[in-house]
């Protein structure tokens, strides 16, 4: 195997110290902050396009008061807002895996710690102690993961709802101003 660069030193022994589980709880990181930097950029650049476009397209219209161009006006505000929730569910499909791949990491090296215990003539305590924590490592890893997701989560969720009450209001405030 190649030498690694200096900087993923440790990152290759955080790999080999927590097991396979933790190579798979990386992925999983990496597709969460990725969906994260996705909707960020999602949201800096393609959503406000967008709501100028819906706005625009509601003023160029010449009914506003029906029930069906009220109706029409709330369904496009809706189908705007579902772009920017499309990728929620899976985000936080995401998150709840972490921990549970964390405790998957947890059982499969507490059972590898047992094997060796068994398997060597000297039950050493310092030995079993490493075992231990090695083993509790892809937990921490999870939960940590999770705790960082929940947070972004929230604050997408956050996000969501401003931005949905703001495309209300300037779509009445569009309304306002070209009836002036």
């Amino acid at each position: 195997m190649p030498d690694l660069p200096l900087w993923l030193t440790p990152v290759e022994r955080l790999l080999d110290a927590g097991g396979p589980v933790l190579g798979v709880l990386a992925l999983v990181a990496v597709m969460v902050f990725g969906m994260a930097i996705e909707r960020w950029w999602y949201y800096r650049v393609s959503w406000r396009l967008a709501r100028r476009q819906l706005v625009r397209r509601w003023t160029m219209r010449s009914d506003h008061r029906s029930w069906s161009a009220r109706t029409l006006r709330q369904v496009w505000a809706q189908a705007l807002v579902a772009r920017l929730r499309r990728p929620l569910p899976w985000i936080k499909l995401l998150v709840a895996l972490c921990p549970l791949l964390g405790l998957l990491g947890t059982v499969t090296g507490m059972i590898s710690v047992f094997d060796s215990l068994a398997l060597s003539d000297t039950h050493q305590a310092r030995a079993m102690a490493d075992g231990v924590a090695r083993a509790t490592l892809p937990t921490l890893t999870g939960m940590a993961i999770a705790l960082v997701g929940l947070l972004l989560i929230s604050r997408l969720e956050h996000v969501i709802r401003r931005e949905d009450q703001r495309l209300h209001d300037r779509l009445a405030r569009a309304l306002e101003e070209n009836n002036a």
